[in-house]
């Protein structure tokens, strides 16, 4: 078994919807969900959009190589909708990065692990955070809230709670 981190995030539709189904699917065809963070609302990062992201970290317990693992999540991607246009960043409905596999590092032309930009967005450290401060990244010997402490994104990430009908509250 290893523990694999995966960053969700959307901006496209119900969003709500679209990372509670992700986790489901994830929890079907991945592995077992031990820890996820709370959801937070994120300016969108490297594209121009007014529309905010949601974004949600999970730890996944799992008995999958990592391959196998970035496969069946472009498959969950792809049945929720994403589309891709090969341009960069731009919205979409469900985005599923692995940010940590273990303590493995790992450089293939379609999967770097950790994650190659983790370190730089605050989207992923802040809900990281909440249920890895301690992980230490393989490559830079730092925990996940040193990386935080240090990070340069000072874009907004708001932590959110839902009530009934998906309605939004600020929690702060």
């Amino acid at each position: 078994m290893e523990t694999v981190y995966l960053c969700l995030g959307g901006n496209v539709g119900d969003t709500h919807d679209y990372l509670n189904r992700a986790i489901g699917l994830i929890e079907s065809r991945i592995g077992t969900i031990a820890q996820s963070s709370g959801i937070y609302q994120s300016e969108p990062w490297g594209l121009e959009c007014s529309q905010w992201f949601l974004n949600q970290v999970v730890a996944v317990e799992t008995e999958l190589e990592p391959n196998a693992v970035l496969e069946r999540c472009l498959q969950i991607e792809s049945e929720l909708g994403r589309t891709r246009s090969g341009n960069g960043y731009e919205p979409r409905t469900i985005d599923i990065d692995i940010i940590f596999f273990g303590g493995q590092i790992i450089s293939q032309p379609d999967l770097q692990v950790p994650h190659p930009l983790m370190h730089r967005r605050n989207f992923v450290l802040r809900p990281l955070c909440e249920i890895a401060a301690d992980f230490v990244h393989p490559v830079f010997g730092k925990t996940v809230s040193q990386l935080w402490a240090e990070c340069d994104d000072k874009s907004a990430v708001t932590p959110l709670r839902f009530r009934q009908g998906n309605q939004i509250d600020n929690v702060l």
